[in-house]
Protein backbone atom coordinates (compact mmCIF):
# COMPACT_ATOMS: atom_id res chain seq x y z
CA UNK A 1 0.00 0.00 0.00
CA UNK A 2 1.37 3.42 -1.00
CA UNK A 3 1.35 5.45 2.23
CA UNK A 4 1.66 8.68 0.28
CA UNK A 5 -1.42 7.88 -1.80
CA UNK A 6 -3.39 6.99 1.31
CA UNK A 7 -2.35 10.27 2.91
CA UNK A 8 -3.41 12.17 -0.20
CA UNK A 9 -6.90 10.61 -0.23
CA UNK A 10 -7.26 11.11 3.51
CA UNK A 11 -6.26 14.74 3.08
CA UNK A 12 -8.82 15.31 0.35
CA UNK A 13 -11.51 13.76 2.53
CA UNK A 14 -10.51 16.00 5.42
CA UNK A 15 -10.90 19.02 3.15
CA UNK A 16 -14.53 17.92 2.81
CA UNK A 17 -14.89 17.50 6.58
CA UNK A 18 -14.76 13.69 6.41
CA UNK A 19 -12.54 11.62 8.70
CA UNK A 20 -11.62 8.00 8.06
CA UNK A 21 -12.50 6.08 11.22
CA UNK A 22 -14.41 8.99 12.75
CA UNK A 23 -17.77 8.89 14.50
CA UNK A 24 -19.69 11.81 12.95
CA UNK A 25 -22.51 11.20 10.46
CA UNK A 26 -20.28 12.15 7.50
CA UNK A 27 -17.28 10.02 8.55
CA UNK A 28 -16.39 6.72 6.86
CA UNK A 29 -14.81 3.41 7.76
CA UNK A 30 -12.40 1.87 5.24
CA UNK A 31 -12.31 -1.94 5.29
CA UNK A 32 -9.98 -2.53 2.35
CA UNK A 33 -6.82 -0.47 1.67
CA UNK A 34 -7.37 -0.89 -2.06
CA UNK A 35 -10.03 1.80 -1.61
CA UNK A 36 -7.42 4.57 -1.77
CA UNK A 37 -5.79 3.86 -5.17
CA UNK A 38 -9.14 2.92 -6.66
CA UNK A 39 -10.74 6.24 -5.80
CA UNK A 40 -7.74 8.22 -7.02
CA UNK A 41 -7.56 6.24 -10.25
CA UNK A 42 -11.26 5.99 -11.06
CA UNK A 43 -12.94 8.97 -9.40
CA UNK A 44 -16.66 8.66 -8.77
CA UNK A 45 -16.81 5.29 -10.52
CA UNK A 46 -14.24 3.86 -8.11
CA UNK A 47 -16.00 5.45 -5.13
CA UNK A 48 -19.34 3.89 -6.02
CA UNK A 49 -17.99 0.48 -7.03
CA UNK A 50 -15.85 0.17 -3.91
CA UNK A 51 -18.93 0.94 -1.79
CA UNK A 52 -20.92 -1.71 -3.66
CA UNK A 53 -18.15 -4.23 -2.93
CA UNK A 54 -18.06 -3.41 0.78
CA UNK A 55 -14.63 -1.78 0.84
CA UNK A 56 -15.95 1.14 2.91
CA UNK A 57 -19.01 2.14 4.90
CA UNK A 58 -20.52 5.30 6.29
CA UNK A 59 -22.57 6.26 9.32
CA UNK A 60 -24.92 8.30 7.08
CA UNK A 61 -24.16 7.74 3.40
CA UNK A 62 -26.02 10.76 2.04
CA UNK A 63 -24.11 12.99 4.49
CA UNK A 64 -20.80 11.64 3.16
CA UNK A 65 -21.76 12.31 -0.44
CA UNK A 66 -23.17 15.73 0.44
CA UNK A 67 -19.85 16.75 2.02
CA UNK A 68 -17.93 15.49 -1.03
CA UNK A 69 -20.14 17.51 -3.38
CA UNK A 70 -20.06 20.65 -1.26
CA UNK A 71 -16.25 20.48 -1.34
CA UNK A 72 -16.43 19.90 -5.13
CA UNK A 73 -14.23 16.81 -4.84
CA UNK A 74 -16.37 15.16 -7.50
CA UNK A 75 -15.08 17.83 -9.89
CA UNK A 76 -11.43 17.50 -8.84
CA UNK A 77 -10.85 13.73 -8.95
CA UNK A 78 -11.47 12.15 -12.34
CA UNK A 79 -10.77 8.66 -13.65
CA UNK A 80 -9.99 7.48 -17.17
CA UNK A 81 -13.53 6.16 -17.53
CA UNK A 82 -14.97 9.64 -17.15
CA UNK A 83 -12.72 10.97 -19.91
CA UNK A 84 -13.67 8.07 -22.17
CA UNK A 85 -17.39 8.55 -21.51
CA UNK A 86 -17.16 12.26 -22.28
CA UNK A 87 -15.42 11.57 -25.59
CA UNK A 88 -17.95 8.88 -26.52
CA UNK A 89 -20.89 11.19 -25.72
CA UNK A 90 -19.35 13.96 -27.82
CA UNK A 91 -18.76 11.73 -30.85
CA UNK A 92 -21.93 9.62 -30.87
CA UNK A 93 -25.68 10.09 -30.45
CA UNK A 94 -26.10 7.56 -27.62
CA UNK A 95 -29.88 8.03 -27.38
CA UNK A 96 -30.62 7.27 -31.04
CA UNK A 97 -31.90 3.99 -32.50
CA UNK A 98 -31.62 1.02 -30.15
CA UNK A 99 -29.63 3.17 -27.74
CA UNK A 100 -32.86 4.90 -26.76
CA UNK A 101 -34.21 1.58 -25.44
CA UNK A 102 -31.17 0.66 -23.32
CA UNK A 103 -32.29 2.52 -20.21
CA UNK A 104 -35.64 0.76 -20.44
CA UNK A 105 -34.02 -2.68 -20.50
CA UNK A 106 -31.38 -2.01 -17.86
CA UNK A 107 -33.23 0.20 -15.38
CA UNK A 108 -37.00 0.34 -15.78
CA UNK A 109 -37.25 -3.40 -16.53
CA UNK A 110 -35.38 -4.39 -13.36
CA UNK A 111 -38.65 -5.59 -11.86
CA UNK A 112 -42.01 -4.09 -11.05
CA UNK A 113 -41.78 -5.65 -7.58
CA UNK A 114 -38.82 -3.39 -6.78
CA UNK A 115 -40.60 -0.24 -7.90
CA UNK A 116 -43.90 -1.18 -6.29
CA UNK A 117 -42.07 -1.57 -2.98
CA UNK A 118 -40.22 1.73 -3.30
CA UNK A 119 -42.52 4.20 -5.01
CA UNK A 120 -45.58 3.99 -2.81
CA UNK A 121 -49.29 3.68 -3.58
CA UNK A 122 -48.88 5.48 -6.89
CA UNK A 123 -45.99 4.10 -8.96
CA UNK A 124 -44.73 7.52 -9.94
CA UNK A 125 -40.95 7.57 -10.44
CA UNK A 126 -40.45 11.34 -10.31
CA UNK A 127 -40.41 14.17 -7.77
CA UNK A 128 -43.50 14.69 -5.64
CA UNK A 129 -44.93 18.12 -4.82
CA UNK A 130 -44.62 18.59 -1.06
CA UNK A 131 -45.95 22.16 -0.70
CA UNK A 132 -49.04 21.03 1.24
CA UNK A 133 -48.27 17.32 1.53
CA UNK A 134 -47.15 15.37 4.57
CA UNK A 135 -46.38 12.01 3.00
CA UNK A 136 -45.20 10.51 -0.29
CA UNK A 137 -48.57 9.40 -1.63
CA UNK A 138 -50.10 12.84 -0.98
CA UNK A 139 -47.09 14.53 -2.59
CA UNK A 140 -47.37 12.41 -5.73
CA UNK A 141 -51.11 13.01 -6.01
CA UNK A 142 -50.49 16.75 -5.59
CA UNK A 143 -47.87 16.64 -8.36
CA UNK A 144 -50.19 14.85 -10.79
CA UNK A 145 -52.98 17.30 -10.02
CA UNK A 146 -50.60 20.22 -10.46
CA UNK A 147 -49.69 18.94 -13.94
CA UNK A 148 -53.34 18.66 -14.92
CA UNK A 149 -54.18 22.12 -13.56
CA UNK A 150 -51.22 23.74 -15.31
CA UNK A 151 -52.40 22.22 -18.59
CA UNK A 152 -56.01 23.28 -17.96
CA UNK A 153 -57.27 19.79 -18.78
CA UNK A 154 -61.01 19.36 -19.24
CA UNK A 155 -63.36 16.53 -20.30
CA UNK A 156 -63.15 15.43 -23.91
CA UNK A 157 -59.55 16.44 -24.49
CA UNK A 158 -56.99 13.99 -25.85
CA UNK A 159 -53.53 14.09 -24.27
CA UNK A 160 -50.12 12.57 -24.97
CA UNK A 161 -47.82 11.37 -22.19
CA UNK A 162 -44.22 11.16 -23.48
CA UNK A 163 -42.55 8.63 -21.21
CA UNK A 164 -45.68 7.37 -19.45
CA UNK A 165 -43.96 5.11 -16.92
CA UNK A 166 -46.37 2.71 -15.25
CA UNK A 167 -49.39 4.73 -16.40
CA UNK A 168 -50.31 6.56 -13.20
CA UNK A 169 -50.34 10.07 -14.66
CA UNK A 170 -52.64 9.16 -17.56
CA UNK A 171 -54.92 7.19 -15.24
CA UNK A 172 -55.14 10.16 -12.89
CA UNK A 173 -55.89 12.58 -15.75
CA UNK A 174 -58.56 10.30 -17.21
CA UNK A 175 -60.31 9.64 -13.90
CA UNK A 176 -60.10 13.16 -12.42
CA UNK A 177 -60.28 15.33 -15.53
CA UNK A 178 -62.21 13.20 -18.04
CA UNK A 179 -59.58 13.09 -20.78
CA UNK A 180 -58.49 10.32 -23.13
CA UNK A 181 -54.90 9.76 -24.05
CA UNK A 182 -51.88 7.94 -25.42
CA UNK A 183 -48.81 7.02 -23.42
CA UNK A 184 -45.48 5.95 -24.90
CA UNK A 185 -42.68 4.17 -23.05
CA UNK A 186 -39.51 2.28 -24.00
CA UNK A 187 -39.91 -0.21 -21.12
CA UNK A 188 -41.68 -3.52 -21.71
CA UNK A 189 -42.36 -3.95 -17.97
CA UNK A 190 -43.84 -0.47 -17.71
CA UNK A 191 -46.01 -0.90 -20.80
CA UNK A 192 -47.52 -4.17 -19.57
CA UNK A 193 -48.24 -2.75 -16.11
CA UNK A 194 -49.69 0.48 -17.52
CA UNK A 195 -52.07 -1.43 -19.79
CA UNK A 196 -53.39 -3.40 -16.83
CA UNK A 197 -53.64 -0.27 -14.68
CA UNK A 198 -55.53 1.71 -17.32
CA UNK A 199 -57.82 -1.11 -18.47
CA UNK A 200 -61.34 0.19 -19.05
CA UNK A 201 -60.19 3.78 -19.46
CA UNK A 202 -59.89 5.59 -22.83
CA UNK A 203 -56.10 5.22 -22.74
CA UNK A 204 -53.72 3.55 -25.19
CA UNK A 205 -50.26 2.50 -24.00
CA UNK A 206 -47.58 2.01 -26.65
CA UNK A 207 -44.11 0.47 -26.46
CA UNK A 208 -42.73 3.11 -28.79
CA UNK A 209 -40.00 5.71 -29.18
CA UNK A 210 -41.49 9.18 -28.80
CA UNK A 211 -40.05 10.23 -32.16
CA UNK A 212 -42.43 7.86 -33.94
CA UNK A 213 -45.57 9.68 -32.70
CA UNK A 214 -47.22 11.74 -35.43
CA UNK A 215 -50.79 12.75 -34.55
CA UNK A 216 -52.50 15.71 -32.91
CA UNK A 217 -53.27 16.11 -29.20
CA UNK A 218 -54.93 18.85 -27.16
CA UNK A 219 -52.21 18.75 -24.51
CA UNK A 220 -48.89 17.00 -23.94
CA UNK A 221 -46.99 16.25 -20.76
CA UNK A 222 -43.67 14.54 -20.16
CA UNK A 223 -42.79 13.71 -16.56
CA UNK A 224 -39.28 12.53 -15.73
CA UNK A 225 -38.37 11.37 -19.23
CA UNK A 226 -36.40 14.31 -20.67
CA UNK A 227 -33.35 13.21 -18.66
CA UNK A 228 -32.97 10.33 -21.14
CA UNK A 229 -33.28 12.38 -24.33
CA UNK A 230 -29.67 13.57 -24.66
CA UNK A 231 -28.38 16.93 -25.81
CA UNK A 232 -28.15 15.83 -29.45
CA UNK A 233 -31.89 15.16 -29.39
CA UNK A 234 -33.33 18.06 -27.38
CA UNK A 235 -34.37 19.94 -30.51
CA UNK A 236 -35.93 16.78 -31.95
CA UNK A 237 -37.95 16.29 -28.76
CA UNK A 238 -39.46 19.76 -29.02
CA UNK A 239 -39.98 19.35 -32.76
CA UNK A 240 -42.02 16.19 -32.12
CA UNK A 241 -44.01 17.93 -29.38
CA UNK A 242 -44.70 20.93 -31.62
CA UNK A 243 -45.78 18.65 -34.46
CA UNK A 244 -48.19 16.74 -32.22
CA UNK A 245 -49.66 19.66 -30.25
CA UNK A 246 -52.73 21.55 -31.39
CA UNK A 247 -52.16 25.30 -31.95
CA UNK A 248 -54.19 26.09 -28.82
CA UNK A 249 -52.59 23.38 -26.68
CA UNK A 250 -49.99 23.43 -23.92
CA UNK A 251 -46.90 21.31 -23.31
CA UNK A 252 -45.74 20.60 -19.75
CA UNK A 253 -42.16 19.41 -19.32
CA UNK A 254 -41.22 18.01 -15.89
CA UNK A 255 -37.48 17.33 -15.73
CA UNK A 256 -34.46 17.31 -13.47
CA UNK A 257 -32.14 20.14 -14.48
CA UNK A 258 -28.44 20.82 -14.04
CA UNK A 259 -26.83 24.12 -13.13
CA UNK A 260 -24.12 23.44 -15.71
CA UNK A 261 -24.33 22.38 -19.37
CA UNK A 262 -22.80 18.94 -19.92
CA UNK A 263 -22.80 16.28 -22.61
CA UNK A 264 -22.59 13.19 -20.44
CA UNK A 265 -23.55 11.92 -17.01
CA UNK A 266 -21.55 10.70 -14.02
CA UNK A 267 -19.70 7.48 -15.01
CA UNK A 268 -21.03 5.46 -12.05
CA UNK A 269 -24.62 6.51 -12.78
CA UNK A 270 -24.12 5.73 -16.47
CA UNK A 271 -22.79 2.25 -15.78
CA UNK A 272 -25.13 1.10 -13.02
CA UNK A 273 -28.31 3.20 -12.98
CA UNK A 274 -29.21 5.28 -16.04
CA UNK A 275 -27.22 4.38 -19.17
CA UNK A 276 -27.10 7.17 -21.77
CA UNK A 277 -28.78 9.63 -19.42
CA UNK A 278 -28.01 13.33 -19.22
CA UNK A 279 -29.33 16.20 -17.12
CA UNK A 280 -30.17 19.25 -19.25
CA UNK A 281 -29.20 22.79 -18.33
CA UNK A 282 -31.48 25.80 -18.68
CA UNK A 283 -29.41 27.01 -21.63
CA UNK A 284 -29.73 23.66 -23.42
CA UNK A 285 -33.50 23.53 -22.88
CA UNK A 286 -34.25 27.07 -24.00
CA UNK A 287 -32.00 26.80 -27.04
CA UNK A 288 -33.85 23.64 -28.08
CA UNK A 289 -37.38 25.09 -27.89
CA UNK A 290 -36.46 28.48 -29.34
CA UNK A 291 -38.61 29.31 -32.40
CA UNK A 292 -40.86 26.35 -31.56
CA UNK A 293 -42.55 27.40 -28.32
CA UNK A 294 -43.31 30.37 -26.09
CA UNK A 295 -42.27 29.91 -22.46
CA UNK A 296 -45.33 30.54 -20.29
CA UNK A 297 -44.06 29.35 -16.89
CA UNK A 298 -40.88 27.94 -15.29
CA UNK A 299 -41.38 26.42 -11.82
CA UNK A 300 -38.47 25.09 -9.73
CA UNK A 301 -39.20 22.88 -6.73
CA UNK A 302 -35.95 20.92 -6.66
CA UNK A 303 -35.71 20.76 -2.87
CA UNK A 304 -38.85 18.58 -2.92
CA UNK A 305 -36.81 15.84 -4.58
CA UNK A 306 -34.75 15.31 -1.42
CA UNK A 307 -37.99 14.63 0.50
CA UNK A 308 -39.19 12.28 -2.26
CA UNK A 309 -35.93 10.33 -2.25
CA UNK A 310 -35.95 10.03 1.52
CA UNK A 311 -39.43 8.53 1.33
CA UNK A 312 -38.33 6.10 -1.39
CA UNK A 313 -35.38 5.03 0.76
CA UNK A 314 -37.58 4.40 3.78
CA UNK A 315 -39.91 2.30 1.64
CA UNK A 316 -37.23 0.17 0.02
CA UNK A 317 -35.26 -0.40 3.23
CA UNK A 318 -38.46 -1.67 4.87
CA UNK A 319 -39.13 -3.97 1.90
CA UNK A 320 -35.79 -5.71 1.22
CA UNK A 321 -36.75 -8.77 3.30
CA UNK A 322 -39.87 -9.25 1.16
CA UNK A 323 -37.99 -9.06 -2.15
CA UNK A 324 -36.11 -11.84 -3.92
CA UNK A 325 -32.66 -11.98 -2.27
CA UNK A 326 -31.11 -13.61 -5.34
CA UNK A 327 -32.32 -10.95 -7.78
CA UNK A 328 -31.62 -8.13 -5.35
CA UNK A 329 -28.53 -9.39 -3.54
CA UNK A 330 -26.30 -7.47 -1.15
CA UNK A 331 -24.28 -5.90 -3.95
CA UNK A 332 -27.47 -4.70 -5.65
CA UNK A 333 -28.78 -3.30 -2.36
CA UNK A 334 -25.57 -1.38 -1.72
CA UNK A 335 -25.71 -0.10 -5.30
CA UNK A 336 -29.29 1.09 -4.77
CA UNK A 337 -28.40 2.76 -1.47
CA UNK A 338 -25.52 4.60 -3.14
CA UNK A 339 -27.83 5.72 -5.96
CA UNK A 340 -30.52 7.07 -3.65
CA UNK A 341 -28.04 8.70 -1.24
CA UNK A 342 -26.12 10.33 -4.08
CA UNK A 343 -29.34 11.68 -5.54
CA UNK A 344 -30.38 13.11 -2.17
CA UNK A 345 -27.01 14.83 -1.81
CA UNK A 346 -27.21 16.27 -5.32
CA UNK A 347 -30.54 17.97 -4.65
CA UNK A 348 -29.68 18.91 -1.08
CA UNK A 349 -26.62 20.88 -2.16
CA UNK A 350 -28.64 22.38 -5.06
CA UNK A 351 -26.38 21.02 -7.81
CA UNK A 352 -29.56 19.73 -9.50
CA UNK A 353 -33.04 21.22 -9.76
CA UNK A 354 -36.54 20.01 -10.57
CA UNK A 355 -38.24 22.08 -13.24
CA UNK A 356 -41.75 22.19 -14.63
CA UNK A 357 -42.00 24.26 -17.80
CA UNK A 358 -45.28 25.18 -19.46
CA UNK A 359 -44.90 26.00 -23.16
CA UNK A 360 -47.36 27.11 -25.82
CA UNK A 361 -46.99 27.11 -29.61
CA UNK A 362 -47.70 30.82 -30.05
CA UNK A 363 -48.39 32.38 -26.68
CA UNK A 364 -51.56 32.17 -24.59
CA UNK A 365 -53.92 35.04 -25.58
CA UNK A 366 -54.11 37.48 -22.69
CA UNK A 367 -51.36 35.66 -20.80
CA UNK A 368 -50.99 32.45 -18.82
CA UNK A 369 -51.82 32.29 -15.09
CA UNK A 370 -49.68 29.60 -13.46
CA UNK A 371 -51.28 27.43 -10.78
CA UNK A 372 -49.18 26.54 -7.76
Amino acid sequence: MDAGLQARVTGLLQEAGITVGGHRPQDIQVHDPRFYPRVMGQGSLGLGESYMEGWWDAHVLDDVLLHLMQAHLDERVHGWREVADALKARLFNLQAGQGSYEVGRRHYDLGNDLYQAMLGQRMVYSCGYWRNAGDLDSAQEAKLDLVCRKLGLCPGQRVLDIGCGWGEALKFAAERYGVSGVGVTISQEQAEHARRLCAGLPIEIRLQDYRAVDETFDAIFSIGMFEHVGDKNYASFFEVARRCLSPQGLLLLHTIGSNVSRRRTDPWIARYIFPNSMLPSAVQVTRAFERRFVLEDWHNFGTDYDLTLQAWRRNIEAAWDRLDAQRYDETFRRMWRFYLAGSMATFRCRHAQLWQLVLSPGGVPGGYVAPR
